[in-house]
């Protein structure tokens, strides 16, 4: 098995390229290549057995240059520091490219969420909220859902924070349920961020999204999202996978069909409507729209020749390797890149966010709205810059955040 390339490293590689083309200066370049501050803390937690077991948390924060640090809690037995670092870091950017004023947190827990009940992952969350309270806060850096963690979770987030602060501080985390105070939308940002990026990606090689054909791999949250969503704009999804296998029909896969099917047997497999695939082949079939919204390090140097896709647009965060993008991009395939594809999630925490503060609450309408405002504008100005440097898209949207990022810390100065 070849070893897994450090997501930490992968941002590290990209931003150097990308300063380098920009010409930021090397005081900024020192301060952006590491974190602002770690945090690792250590759970006890009384688990329903009697026995006490103790898990580890990490909460990183990159930058807080442009405004509250913002980023998920993510609860899996994979988590690492390197791959909070690298988190919190691209939410920095992401948080730029699409202009919203955060900087970029991440935070996380080694456990596994499937083996635990819901005492089990209530006490641990309570025990890890308070254990960062000291850095987190509705002005300093807001959490939010990510691998692993519900809005259930983000509720208990919210009192345990609010009790210990003695008043209800509702924007102290996003993705809450919606009657304490979350955002209509949110579930579904994510994905329609993608698919408003897969819209202007095909209409910058003069197709239609109607009839485009698709594979996505990954069925979480964001794929399931996504898949439905570019669904019904019109897209003809063949094959798609999860953790436990992948299925294809080239005429079209259900897609309303298959969430049902999944809902029921929690994963694609099995899904009658389709027949199984090697979940290896999916990345290099020949479709229109590859949405790779699994995990990271999944088109590398020993794949990416073959990927035949016309636009990939990455769900999940750090799909590609460095050293696949010169690949891609000398075979024309267009990349619509993480911090700009799938920021539709931190796009509308945001929204979330704003409305906690001002305690004024839009309809879904207004917040899908505005989300397609802010992902069409980005998308545009990640492209423009793009053209500009003469890049590839990842590495145009990079300079285009350091350039907002660079000039906030040049407003601000350093204090010393």
């Amino acid at each position: 098995m070849l070893p897994k390339h450090s997501a930490f490293d992968s941002m590290q590689t990209r931003l150097k390229i990308a300063a380098e083309l920009y010409g930021l200066e090397e005081t900024l370049f020192k301060v952006f290549i590491q974190p602002l501050r770690s945090v690792i803390v250590s759970l006890p937690v009384h688990m329903d057995d009697g026995r006490w077991e103790v898990f580890t948390g990490y909460r990183v924060q990159h930058s807080t240059v442009r405004g509250p640090a913002k980023g998920g809690i993510r609860y899996d037995p994979g988590v690492t520091l390197d791959e909070i670092m690298a988190g919190a870091a691209w939410n920095t950017w992401k948080t730029a490219v699409v202009d919203v004023p955060f900087g970029g947190g991440k935070g996380g827990i080694i456990c596994d969420p499937s083996t635990m009940s819901q005492g089990e992952l209530e006490r641990m969350t309570r025990r890890y909220t308070a254990d960062i309270m000291d850095v987190i806060g509705a002005d300093r850096d807001v959490p939010g859902i990510d691998m692993g963690t519900n809005s259930q979770i983000m509720a208990w987030v919210l009192d345990t924070y609010s009790m210990h602060a003695r008043r209800t501080e509702n924007a102290v985390v996003t993705g809450k349920p919606v009657g304490l105070g979350g955002s209509l939308g949110r579930t579904e940002a994510t994905g329609r961020g993608i698919l408003i990026s897969a819209r202007e990606a095909m209409q910058r090689l003069g197709k239609p999204l109607a009839g485009a054909t698709l594979a996505v791999q990954g069925f979480g949250n964001v794929g399931s999202q996504t898949a439905r969503l570019l669904h019904e704009a019109g897209a003809r999804m063949i094959a798609v996978s999860d953790r436990e296998g992948a299925i294809r029909n080239d005429r079209g896969i259900d897609v309303h069909a298959l969430l049902k099917h999944h809902s029921e047997t929690k994963t694609v497999k099995g899904f009658k409507g389709a027949e199984a695939m090697d979940p290896n082949d999916l990345l290099t079939m020949a479709v229109d729209i590859l949405v790779p919204a699994a995990t990271d390090n999944q088109i590398t140097e020993h794949n990416a020749a073959k990927v035949r896709a016309k636009v990939v647009v990455e769900g999940a965060n750090g799909p590609t390797t460095p050293e696949a993008d010169p690949i891609l991009l000398s075979n024309g395939v267009l990349v619509v890149p993480d911090i700009l594809a799938n920021a539709g999630g931190v796009t509308v925490s945001y929204f979330e966010w704003v409305q906690n503060r001002i305690g004024y609450y839009w309809r879904e309408r207004e917040v899908n709205e505005k989300l397609v405002e802010y992902m069409t504008h980005a998308f545009q100005a990640v492209f423009a810059t793009t053209d500009k440097y003469k890049t590839n898209p990842r590495i145009g949207a990079y300079i285009l955040a350091l350039d907002r990022v660079s000039q906030a810390q040049h407003y601000r100065g350093f204090y010393a």
